[in-house]
Parts: C-alpha cells; structure tokens; sequence
C-alpha cells in the first residue's frame, strides 16, 4: 500500500461543540476525535459510540492545528480555510488561508491579559506562509523520506514521521497528550512552496520548490542572531528544488543561517547597528555542535559566507574563518566571497567567479534520485550552507544560482535538455518563472524574518540590477527599520508564544509579576515629549514673526538648540525607545540589567 495513503491526515471534517465537550468527526471516517472542554482529556473513540446523536455540526473544519494554555484558559486551534498550491508527486499542497481560536470555557472569567496573548498568537498565525498536505510530508526532503521509511517502517501518521525542526505547530499539537489520534494531527510548515508545470523542448515536467523554516531559534531580524549553546542558528532555511518527470524524482537541498557562533546585532535607533560578538562565549563549542549536526543530516558542508570583509561584518567573517579552520573537520570547507565589494556598481556577471569555484563541489554532491517504483539511482552527499549578515538578499541570490545549474544538470540527465543545452537558454517562459519563483522565495523567506521584501530582487527576476530595484530595495530598508525598532517586539513575542519557548503561567499579575507590566523609564517620555515641543516652537518662531530680530534669533536658536539635545538624547539611549519583546528578552540584553 502507498505509505501516502496509510499516513493520510482527514481533510474534512465536522467540528461538534456541546458543553462538555470537542468532538471532530471525519467525514466517512470510522472515529471521532473527542477533547474534554472542562477535564482536557483528549481521546479517539469509535464513531458508533453514540457521541453524535440528535447534534448538529457547528461547523466544518480542514485540519486540527492544536492545543494551547492561555491564562486560566486553554484554546483549540483549528483550520477553516485552505488555498490549493498544485499537487506534488501526487498528493495534494495547501497554504493555510483561515483558522479559528476556540476557547474551552466561554464563559469564564478573562483577563485582560488574555487580550494581549490572543493578538501575539493571531499575529502568529495570520502570516499567509503556512503550507500542509494531508499526504505529503513536507517538513522532510524526498532523501529524508527515503531514510525515514527504511529506518523506521513502523512509523505511522505524518506528525510522526515529520522533521521536527520543521514542524512549526508541533508544540501545540503535543499537547492534546494523544498517541492515537495521528490522522487527526495537521503539520504545518513556514516558508514557501510553488509547484509548476512547466515546458522545454516538448518535454512537459513538474518543477517546485519548496522553503522550509527550522523552529530551532526562530525569531525576527534584529532579535534573533547567530547561535545559541545547542549550535542551532538564527533564520536556518532548507530549501528543495524537486523535478518530476517520467516516473522519475529529483531533489537538490540547499541550507541557509546565520554565522554559527555567539553574536548579536541589537536595535538602537541606529539605521544600521553594528554587529558584535557575545563575549565570554565559547564560540568554537558553539560553531562545532552545528556542524557536527549539519554533517549528520547533510552529509558534507560547504560554507558560503557571502559578508563584509571590511568594517563589522568583516570582524564577523574573520572569526567565522578562524572558527572553521579551528574545528579541523574535513568535511566543511570555508568559502569566503565579498559579495558588495566584488559585485559593486552592478557588476553582478562578477557572481560566476564563486559559481565556478563550487562547480567541482556541486558536481561532486550530485542529487538525489529515484524511480517512481523506489528504485535509486544517486543520492546526495553534501550540502551548500550559504549566508550573508542576514540570511536574506545576497543569500538568495547565490542559491538561485546554485539551482539553476543543478537543474541544467538534472534535465540534461533526464533527456529534457540537449547535451550542452542550459536551462535558461532553453526556453524563455521557463526562465521567465525560474526567475519570478526565487524573486518570490526571496520576497517570503524576508517578509517572515526582517518583515519587508527581499532587496535585489530586481536581479533574480530579470537577471540584471536596475535603477528602479535600487530604489525599491531603499523602501523596503526604511520600512525594515520601522519595523526591527518598533514592531519587532510583539511578533518575537507571537513566535515564542507559538512554538511553545514561553509557557503562559495563571498566577502572573497575580502572585508573580507578568510580562506583560513592562515599565518604560523617564526618558522614553521625557525626550520625544521635549523634541515635539522643540520642533513646534522652532517651526512657529520660523513662520509668524512679524520681523527677525536678535530677540527672534536668539528664540529658533534656544528652540533648534532642545531640538539638537532631545534628538541626540533619543539616539544615545536608543534601546530605550525600541519595542523589545516582552516574554524573553534576549540574553546579552538580560545580562546588561534591563
């Protein structure tokens, strides 16, 4: 039988909800999924049992997403609304397009609190970048599949065999405590997915890509850098280029995330603010324990450091460099290219000179690929594991060009293309979405971290750097400075709350102190309060003195004088004024007494 179809989540499913209880029943399935609103025993029962007599379905639901505490209540998460993305070696690919939050207990007592907890977790889960199937694993490449069917064939259900690092819902669904209710558990993954039938030469064929997002040390821009003591990194990525064709799969995984040791780059008001390491942290520990784990799962790394080689950045990549040939393994290999400065004023044709110092290596780690029938033909051996500050821009970039030369190879494997035909000179609608499909990978991978579009992605669409890309990557750099300083706060909070990092306790603001009661010091009144003032006197001596004298002078003087002291103020206590997550600081933060 097709382990698809045996580890087959429901689709479809009526939601019952009675005083007592939850109770999910799949429509033509033999059970029902019964969650107790007041005891939160979750149990799977028989269908026959009786549980829906003389009830009315409340509503219609397409997946159960999971469980969660708030304060003194705990909510059921559900799936209500679903995009069609296109089918993917025959199972169907969905983007979560609209939920529900559903209290246990209606009618009893809330707090406020519970408010400011329900918008973190909408916050969450209204990001349009959720992606599922209910008989695909998704959070696990077509290699890894392989791997988990042969190592352990007793396995059932999808959360089960899922790669957890990938599972973005896992949390919440481990909390129903329910080992047998696996066809009701929904996996969810963040990132991007886009599958296409697509033409060259007559030959018709699938291509897709699909982004997956690692929950281990997940966050936002600004708060969530390098790595931490277990060596998992800031904005780690996987992303798989799959090629469906007469009854046959390949898979072509690169990796992404940010430099693996101990640094931050804090928000200060500062429109860039530098880059530091953490000190008195074991950098090397740190930078090992990761590789040590990319190695088991990857196989053989090559680490692309796209960064600076001048200024703050170039500090980082010394230390990355240092780290590297410190640790002595084998199996990584550094590979440093000055992405700004070997690519300034536009000459991004100067890209081919890494492309070509990888090809050996791209060549050598091959791609996975198998029959449809589960014969194999090749595997893959080793991974690139690109980086830029950001993990964002420049990243993508490279990758995108990685992915095409593996594809020029994979098609001309398959037949599709000619012997020394390229995929780009082959057709020109192909090439037209090769390009628009990264453009999006990149817009989606950004808007999730840095919360903007990507920047140069004027080059991935159209394959040059243009005016008109520049001034739209100048946009979106101011709009990623609102947002890092003064929204970034609350959306660390949402994904924390998610993924399960803060656990909500029922005796905070009561016996122990919330989170929540976040205290502003003098200056976060004082100086915005002085520099409107300022501003408005200054402006009003400019407009309505009937004429200028010393007396008038002396005025916009004292008036531009408060405004130069409130605006330096703001700048020099900048930490002050950012909107920093309330529910666990980040810890050189903690460590400085804030």
């Amino acid at each position: 039988m097709d382990s698809r179809v045996e580890n087959a989540v429901y689709d479809d499913m009526n939601l019952y909800i009675t005083p007592e209880s939850f109770i999910i029943e799949p429509n033509g399935g033999a059970e029902v999924l019964v969650v107790g609103r007041h005891d939160k025993v979750t149990r799977v029962q028989p269908a026959s049992g009786g549980h829906l007599a003389n009830l009315r379905p409340t509503r219609r639901i397409c997946g159960v997403l999971g469980t969660i505490h708030l304060l003194n209540c705990n909510y059921l998460l559900v799936a209500t609304h679903r995009l069609f993305v296109g089918v993917l070696n025959g199972a169907v690919v969905w983007r979560l397009a609209g939920y529900d939050i559903i209290p246990y207990i209606p009618n009893a007592f809330q707090r406020k609190e519970n408010e400011t907890y329900l918008r973190m977790l909408r916050q969450t889960l209204d990001s349009k970048f959720f992606y599922f199937s209910y008989r695909y694993d998704l959070t696990n490449s077509l290699q890894r599949q392989r791997q988990v069917a042969q190592s352990r064939p007793e396995v059932s259900g999808l959360l089960q065999s899922a790669e957890q690092r990938f599972v973005w819902n896992g949390y919440v669904l481990r909390q129903f405590n329910c080992d047998k209710m696996e066809k009701f558990q929904l996996p969810l993954v963040l990132g991007f997915v886009s599958i296409n039938q697509v033409e060259i030469n007559g030959q018709t064929f699938f291509w897709s890509i699909i982004t997956r997002r690692s929950v281990q040390r997940a966050g936002t821009r600004l708060f969530c850098r390098g790595s931490d003591e277990q060596g998992h990194v800031a904005n780690f990525v996987e992303t798989e280029q799959i090629v469906e064709f007469n009854g046959q799969l390949t898979g072509f995984v690169q990796t992404r995330g940010s430099m693996p040791f101990h640094w931050h780059q804090l928000p200060n008001l500062r429109y860039k603010p530098r880059p530091v390491l953490v000190p008195g942290k074991d950098h090397l520990a740190a930078c090992t324990l990761h590789f040590k784990e990319q190695i088991r799962l990857y196989g053989n790394n090559v680490a692309v450091n796209l960064v600076d080689h001048k200024g703050a950045e170039g500090e980082l990549e010394a230390t990355y460099a240092r780290l590297v040939r410190e640790m002595g393994n084998s199996q990584v290999r550094y590979e440093s290219f000055d992405f700004h400065s070997e690519c300034r004023k536009m000459r991004w044709d100067r890209l081919n000179i890494l492309i070509d110092r990888l090809a050996h290596e791209q060549d050598q780690f091959g791609v996975y690929h198998v029959f449809d029938d589960g014969k194999l033909v090749s595997t893959q051996t080793g991974v690139f594991r690109t980086n830029c500050i950001d993990c964002l821009d420049r990243t993508n970039v490279v990758q995108s060009m990685l992915a095409r030369r593996s594809l020029t190879a994979v098609l001309q494997k398959l037949g599709v293309l000619h012997v020394g035909q390229r995929v780009e000179h082959a057709s020109h609608i192909f090439e037209s979405i090769f390009k628009g499909v990264w453009a999006d990978n990149a817009d989606l991978v950004s808007l999730q971290y840095s919360g903007t579009c990507a920047l140069k992605t004027d080059f991935t669409r159209t394959g040059k750097r243009t005016k008109a890309g520049a001034m739209q990557d100048g946009k979106n750099s101011l709009l990623r400075y609102y947002l890092n300083n003064f929204a970034d706060g609350q959306r660390q909070d949402g994904i924390d709350l998610f993924l399960g990092k803060y656990l909500v306790n029922d005796s905070e603001g009561v016996f122990v102190p919330s989170p929540l009661d976040s205290k502003r010091g003098w200056r976060f009144f004082t100086f915005p309060s002085v520099l409107l003032i300022a501003v408005a006197m200054f402006m009003i001596s400019m407009t309505y003195p009937a004429e200028f004298n010393t007396e008038n002078l002396l005025f916009m003087l004292f008036w531009g004088a408060m405004i130069a002291v409130s605006a330096t103020g703001i700048l020099h206590f900048g930490v002050e004024f950012v909107q920093w997550p309330r529910l666990i600081l980040p810890i050189c933060f903690r460590d400085q007494g804030h």
